[in-house]
């Protein structure tokens, strides 16, 4: 499924421990945004080991799903790449 993760963490070690998570997984587009493609299974173990670094009462960590149509439709202005989603064959 086609993503955009954010996060607002205020700690600098748990946030760089959160961003390096998602570099593993995503592309960075802004500093605290990243997008990509992931199955549902990978995203759940992504956010199962990111909630422990979270202080729920001032981070936060936002995971929008994109449809496909939806996805189609992203406009990038300005400095950044639009990611373009992989050709996917199920035989």
């Amino acid at each position: 499924m086609r993503l955009v993760v954010s996060y607002d963490i205020s700690d600098d070690k748990k946030r760089t421990k959160v961003a390096g998570m998602l570099e593993n997984f995503l592309t960075r587009v802004q500093l605290s945004v990243f997008e990509g493609e992931l199955d549902a299974p990978v995203l759940v173990q992504l956010v199962k080991k990111a909630l422990p670094l979270l202080d729920a009462e001032t981070d936060s960590l936002r995971v929008y799903r994109l449809c496909g149509p939806c996805a189609a439709r992203v406009d990038v202005y300005g400095a950044g790449v639009k990611i373009e989603s992989e050709a996917v064959t199920i035989l």
